[in-house]
């Protein structure tokens, strides 16, 4: 992950939280790539959280990105994923969770862009997802 190295250390020099988004997001490639179900399935696990409305606003091509609190996505994540996410971003648990509340609305709309989920490079997406939230 070349670039993306770079996209990390180019963000570090801009801002300390875009620089640990910037690091949270190998981690979260990864764990997305190979959660059950992939990003469909994500999804799924945050409408059985009870945030299905929060979820469809981030996908709806109409609606405004409804705001996600870290609790929220601690009880939608649960603690396996929260503590992979944890390990292999060099975060703790609740920096995790409060840079995901900031990044993850804007990161599944843009992964969604026709509303609905899945047939897309999670990774480039992703990628590319960072790179226009670092210029806008």
């Amino acid at each position: 992950m070349g670039l993306l190295d770079s996209i990390v250390s180019a963000v570090g020099a801009q801002s300390p939280q875009a620089a640990e988004q910037a690091a949270l997001l190998p981690a979260l490639i990864e764990q997305v790539k190979s959660y059950p179900g992939g990003l469909p399935g994500l999804i799924e696990k945050f409408q059985q959280a009870g945030l299905g409305e929060t979820i469809a606003s981030w996908i709806s091509t109409t609606q405004q990105n409804q705001p996600v609190s870290p609790e929220q996505l601690h009880s939608a994540l649960g603690d396996d994923l929260l503590g992979k996410l944890s390990q292999h971003s060099g975060q703790d648990s609740g920096a995790v969770l409060s840079n995901l509340s900031v990044m993850l609305p804007s990161l599944i709309d843009q992964l969604t862009p026709n509303g609905q989920a899945g047939g897309q490079d999670l990774g480039g997406s992703l990628l590319g997802s960072l790179t226009s939230m670092l210029k806008g």
